[in-house]
């Protein structure tokens, strides 16, 4: 039949140490935390936006150029952004 002395000597005996079950929840924890923070900087880097796409990384001609080439604005419109734009230069 077994016997325990004490609490440490059944930790000692399960092979759980000085960490015992609240070290081993942390270190797993801990684990994850950083996994999850990788996948979100990688999803944020390489995701579907393609991470240099971003509107605010493109000047205001790159976006009136953008524009006029889909046909959202006419080249009335074209040519009156494009001054007002050239304008503030």
């Amino acid at each position: 039949m077994f016997e325990f002395t004490s609490a440490a000597g059944v930790l000692a005996d399960t092979g759980w140490g000085h960490m015992g079950w609240g070290g081993g929840t942390l270190v797993m924890l801990g684990f994850w935390a950083v996994v999850i923070a990788l996948l979100f900087v990688a999803f944020r880097a390489w995701g579907p936006t393609g991470g240099a796409t971003d509107s605010a990384e493109r000047s205001a001609s790159d976006i009136l150029d953008e524009r006029y080439a889909r046909g959202e604005i006419d080249e009335t419109e074209y040519v009156e952004r494009r001054s007002v734009l050239a304008a503030q230069r």
